[in-house]
């Protein structure tokens, strides 16, 4: 005990060594060690006491507890297993969108909504939604998706709830749909109510009236983001969604190659109508490249190279960041565990990446732009007209 003491009194820590300790930890959500990144703010030590300012972005509380364990851990083990530690954490998190005082018909208690889109199908549309939401809910936002596919939903198989089925809840005396959640994430899709082998034909205002059931009949509750997972094209459902909703802003996701600029260019313009005037938050590029895993600095552009970049910027419209071809996101989503949700990969980052673009978005949308209204859809003499409520 006594030769016990007198260790403990010699032992001096030093800095550097903690320093290089902690360059071996990431920090959920930022890339780059703790270190390089800037998260670690100051080191003080004295014997065998030691003092780790720390500032990270992610507010959500599993993040802070991962961060502070892994330090106490690293520490320990790679610097003096019997070291007093203490970790003063701050969290600098993105800024809330500030509140959308929508016009037209809102739904109570919902912030912002975002429509995610796109002009041709098969570009992986709902896997971004689906990651978007995650990763949103990650940071700490309050989010739901509301699945707009009406003939081809999919969300309730990537957020593995194919099999559950919406509740009736009593608000304020109304019977309302309680949206399944999973992964953090409120959902209702159409899905929840057809058999999966059993194919949805309606024609438009049979579809537009139960996409009305999902938004106005649902007892959502506080959202900071609702994600409306668009069909693709630009048609009737899509203007029913903005007839019946004020949309807060767009998101077009497009792969880099031509056949698909080609629509997602046309997808951009429905928005930038003047008689519809969503603003477009930007354009996101999926299956951007591919990286085989034997080579992991390798990168392969498949579909061509930074085609929705350069649109983006012939649009002038922001670029929120571009997705990887990888398998794993692609059995992530079939087995109903986006891949966003897996930590430490590149997936995850490129996920995160965009998502705080998205977000500073619609932080800047929010803070310039006037309230976005819901569209009044008119007919005269046998043409549809779009004109503003």
């Amino acid at each position: 005990m006594h030769l016990e003491l007198i260790l403990i009194n010699t032992v001096k820590l030093n800095k550097q060594d903690i320093l290089k300790a902690l360059k071996t930890i990431t920090v959920p959500g930022e890339g780059e060690n703790m270190v390089d990144s800037g998260a670690v703010t100051n080191v003080v030590t004295f014997a065998d006491e030691v003092i780790v300012d720390i500032t990270i972005k992610n507010p959500s509380l599993q993040a802070k507890k991962k961060t502070e364990v892994e330090i106490l851990q690293t520490i320990h083990k790679e610097v003096y297993e019997k070291a007093k530690i203490k970790v003063n954490l701050k969290v600098d998190a993105p800024a809330a969108p500030s509140k959308n005082e929508i016009k037209g018909k809102p739904i109570p208690g919902i912030q912002n909504i975002i429509a995610v889109a796109s002009g041709k199908g098969g570009v992986g549309k709902s896997t971004v939604t689906a990651n978007l939401a995650v990763t949103l809910a990650k940071m700490g936002f309050k989010v739901g998706i509301l699945d707009a596919d009406i003939y081809g939903p999919s969300i309730p198989i990537m957020f593995d709830v194919a099999n559950e089925r919406p509740l009736s809840v009593n608000v304020d005396g109304k019977s309302k749909m309680k949206p399944i959640e999973n992964y953090g994430v409120k959902v209702l899709s159409i899905g929840f109510f057809t058999r999966p082998d059993q194919a949805v034909i309606w024609r438009g205002p049979m579809a537009s009236k139960a996409l009305n059931q999902m938004i106005f009949d649902a007892a959502w509750g506080e959202l900071d983001f609702l994600l409306l997972d668009l069909p693709p094209g630009t048609g009737d459902i899509h203007l029913s969604i903005m007839q019946a909703l004020p949309i807060t802003g767009a998101v077009v996701v497009s792969t880099p190659q031509n056949v698909a600029l080609a629509d997602a260019k046309k997808g951009v313009a429905m928005f930038q109508q003047e008689s519809i005037n969503v603003p477009v938050l930007g354009i996101i590029e999926n299956m951007a490249y591919f990286t085989p895993a034997e080579l992991p600095e390798n990168k392969y552009y498949i579909f061509g190279k930074e085609g929705a970049k350069n649109l983006a910027e012939d649009l002038e419209v922001p670029f929120l960041g571009e997705v990887p071809l990888v398998q794993s996101i692609r059995e992530a989503g079939d087995v109903g565990r986006p891949a966003a949700m897996q930590t430490a990969t590149p997936t995850e980052e490129a996920f995160e990446a965009l998502t705080r673009n998205v977000v500073q978005q619609v932080v800047d949308r929010n803070d310039n732009l006037p309230a976005t209204e819901a569209i009044k859809i008119t007919t005269m003499a046998g043409c549809s007209a779009v004109n503003k409520k």
